[in-house]
């Protein structure tokens, strides 16, 4: 029964949190009142309050800053995405009304390892050139992209022109080159993979990652991609018929 009660009272806070939020009276960029205070206004213990901001924390509605407090925060609306659907990581932030950036990018010249080269059908060790960056949706980082590509069909491009926004596009405009579908493997990485550690911006955010061989109209291999999206952002679905 004492835990039945328990949980009530933190959900009653919470909610009661919620609806402060919703209405404006408690606006983003606010700072929340200490744990203690809370716990002397709803009459409950501060583990009792403390369960009720990991709740807000979890759905995004709080950003705890160490040593400072927790302020209220606008969330991320989910961004819902079919699996079958060839798209770029910004037509799928766009298409769910949010504005697409990026953190950093990184553009470096590497030896082919084995792996790509038998899936892109050069010889190992050849030149290619690695395109890393972190994406994000109302400045917040939700996605990571590494891109690999045959220096040959790519190197000028890259040189001449930055990439932003969609590499589809870039390779279209500046190579010629139109992708026109994938292979994808979906993978759950391992938490200590430290691109995972680029998008965790909350304790207990996951990654889902695509490995994916990207083609052209003539079915040839141009692209080999990790491609990395926050579980609690992104969600990916697949019709399936029997």
């Amino acid at each position: 029964m004492a835990k039945q009660a328990k949980v009530s009272h933190y959900i009653i806070i919470k909610e009661s949190l919620d609806k402060l939020m919703k209405s404006g009276e408690l606006k983003v960029g606010d700072r929340l009142p200490a744990e203690i205070e809370l716990a002397q206004q709803f009459q409950v213990s501060r583990e009792t309050v403390r369960s009720a901001m990991k709740q807000l924390e979890q759905e995004g509605k709080l950003d705890v800053r160490k040593g400072v407090g927790r302020f209220v925060r606008q969330p991320l609306s989910s961004i819902a995405s079919s699996i079958d659907r060839f798209s770029s990581t910004e037509e799928i932030i766009r298409s769910a009304g949010l504005v697409e950036g990026q953190l950093e990018q990184f553009i470096r010249t590497e030896p082919c390892k084995e792996e790509w080269a038998s899936l892109l059908k050069i010889p190992a060790g050849s030149p290619v050139i690695i395109n890393e960056r972190t994406r994000t949706a109302n400045d917040e980082p939700v996605a990571h992209n590494i891109n690999i590509m045959p220096l040959a069909l790519v190197e000028q491009a890259f040189q001449k022109t930055p990439l932003t926004g969609s590499l589809l596009r870039f390779l279209e405009a500046e190579c010629g080159i139109r992708l026109t579908g994938t292979h994808t493997e979906l993978v759950v990485p391992h938490h200590t993979d430290p691109v995972c550690r680029k998008l965790q911006v909350k304790p207990d955010t996951t990654v889902l990652m695509m490995k994916q061989l990207h083609y052209d109209q003539q079915h040839i291999p141009v692209l080999f991609s990790y491609d990395y999206f926050r579980n609690d952002v992104f969600q990916f679905w697949v019709n399936r018929r029997r």
